[in-house]
């Protein structure tokens, strides 16, 4: 026969291995070799592959198409001798889908790559809470230690001017006396007041006393 007829029986044997194999075989295992998952980038021109989403549990490739395709080459090997011929390799270069099955495919891409963002930006907000609670958590901390710190200088500066107060009311309990009175009058009095004493007041007995 011709080349050409020899070529149309190749391609009937092996056409019909194949679809025995197909058949016979879930998509993955003509898809991919190993169960490392695809990237978008090795989808177009060379093996559509839906992605896996969260929901579907990726499927473990037990054969691969390696293994395939041997399987395809030692079978259809087999009807070689009774046309004369040797079959040396099998391949498969492309699987395609339908149009239809195609837009469903890159619509899933698309889907997925929109959840993958989602997913990203949930993370990121979820990472930017929890580090604004912490910075939030931080700054009451420090605010609360400062504040306890001049609480305790407050009180140091109180106790040191209680003792100021006491070593001169030991000296002279008078001026002491007068003194305390002055800033009585001090915190009691308004700017532009007038302070009405009457004779019967600390402060005019203190005045009083004062020599002449």
């Amino acid at each position: 026969g011709t080349y050409e007829q020899a070529y149309a029986k190749l391609d009937d044997i092996i056409d019909a291995v194949l679809r025995d194999y197909v058949s016979a075989n879930p998509l993955v295992e003509l898809v991919r070799t190993t169960n490392e998952m695809p990237s978008v980038e090795n989808v177009e021109g060379k093996v559509l592959s839906p992605f896996q989403d969260e929901a579907t549990a990726p499927e473990t490739v037990l054969l691969g198409r390696e293994k395939i395709t041997r399987a395809i080459l030692v079978e259809a090997s087999k009807a070689m001798p009774a046309f004369g011929m040797e079959l040396v390799d099998v391949r498969i270069k492309r699987i395609n889908y339908v149009e239809q099955v195609r837009k469903k495919v890159y619509e899933r891409m698309v889907s997925e790559r929109k959840r993958k963002a989602a997913q990203f930006r949930s993370e990121g907000e979820g990472k930017k809470a929890e580090i604004l609670g912490q910075m939030e958590k931080e700054l009451k901390s420090i605010i609360s230690g400062a504040y306890r710190k001049a609480e305790e200088i407050r009180g140091d500066a109180d106790a040191e001017a209680t003792r100021i107060y006491g070593n001169a009311y030991g000296q002279d309990p008078d001026f002491y006396a007068f003194f305390k009175t002055l800033e009585t009058y001090k915190g009691a009095a308004y700017k532009n007041a007038f302070v009405i004493l009457g004779t019967d007041s600390d402060y005019y007995r203190f005045l009083k006393t004062i020599p002449k």
